[in-house]
């Protein structure tokens, strides 16, 4: 297959791109390499897909259409992937139109562009962070998600609309991919695990928010990476049994999917905490605060739908996941 993926340098970008080259793929790589976290690390994330021939790397901004057009005329891509955006609750609040910018308009781009050239199947990174105010848990995709709780998630919501919207009115099959709070090596910086992780090791103070009393639906990387792969061959099809009267969430009468992906164990935030202390050898001074405005106190996610469908299957506890990261940021940092 040929793929082209979109945010190549990010977290999960770098990881399946490096993950379809494996598999003897084609891959399109597609970042602006932004300044929002350490360039470098985005920089080291890419190096490991350059020694693949198959591999191509366009710096873009997806806001760019007339760049776009030309990166798909050129490399003629049979499928999309699409993870670039503007990625964080807490920044939203300080720089909303950087997620109006990427999250709407780059991601309108990046649908007219595949309904010009015909792409056989988009796969696009939506967030857990649309279930909003939704306090059922586990979070299904068959709720309906009218309640977000900042931009953010807004415009994750507005993604899955307006790909609905491309399905229905041009065939074009797309599948939406809620992510679970992604952890791993080559992190974001911004997240939670890389910032406790340095902060300890520094002998700073952590900020633990609500107390502690948060649950996360960790979701190791490489379970995220297999979880997509198994989608993207996978166009999604209509829903034969779909009425409108009592219309599914999660499915339509157009070839248009939305699926969960996570572990389907949320951990309280203070074991997680523990965890890395145990990897590190050394316990955080702890600063305890309220929940942070735009939080969600918990999130679960119910991956029945993409287990039956497409297979997936999250094997990756949470003390595996924080050795395998603790041992890489030593190993990255010179620690």
């Amino acid at each position: 297959m040929k793929i082209l993926v979109t945010g190549a340098a990010g977290f999960i970008g770098s990881a399946l791109a490096l993950s379809l080259l494996e598999q003897d793929h084609t891959v399109i790589g597609v970042d602006n390499h932004d300044d929002y976290y350490d360039l470098k690390l985005k920089e080291d994330r890419v190096s490991r897909c350059f020694i693949y021939k198959k591999y191509a790397h366009i710096r873009a901004n997806i806001c760019d259409t007339q760049k776009l057009d030309e990166i798909f005329s050129e490399f003629k891509p049979e499928y999309v992937v699409h993870l670039a955006a503007q990625a964080g609750v807490r920044y939203s609040l300080e720089n909303p139109k950087a997620y109006i910018n990427s999250n709407i308009v780059g991601f309108a781009n990046i649908l007219e562009q595949c309904k010009k050239d015909g792409i056989k199947h988009l796969v696009y990174a939506s967030s857990s962070s649309v279930y909003g105010g939704n306090t059922k848990l586990p979070f299904s995709e068959h709720d309906n998600i009218n309640h977000p709780l900042s931009l953010y998630a807004a415009t994750k919501k507005a993604n899955e609309m307006i790909a609905h919207a491309y399905s229905h009115l041009y065939g074009m099959p797309t599948t939406g991919l809620r992510f679970f709070t992604v952890y791993g090596p080559w992190g974001r910086p911004d997240m939670a695990l890389f910032k406790f992780t340095k902060a300890i090791l520094n002998g700073e103070t952590i900020d633990v928010f609500n107390n502690g009393e948060h649950t996360r639906d960790f979701t190791y990387i490489d379970d995220i990476i297999s979880g997509i792969t198994n989608v993207i061959d996978a166009p999604a099809t209509k829903n034969s049994n779909w009425d409108s009267n009592n219309p599914d969430p999660a499915s339509s009468s157009a070839p248009w999917r939305i699926y969960n992906i996570g572990n389907n164990n949320p951990v309280n935030l203070m074991e997680y905490i523990q965890s890395i202390e145990k990897f590190l050898g050394k316990e955080a001074n702890k600063k305890f605060l309220p929940l942070q405005l735009g939080d969600v106190p918990d999130t679960f996610a119910d991956v029945s739908d993409l287990v039956n469908d497409h297979g997936y299957e999250p094997k990756t506890t949470i003390n595996e996941g924080i050795k395998k990261f603790v041992d890489w940021y030593l190993e990255y940092y010179n620690n």
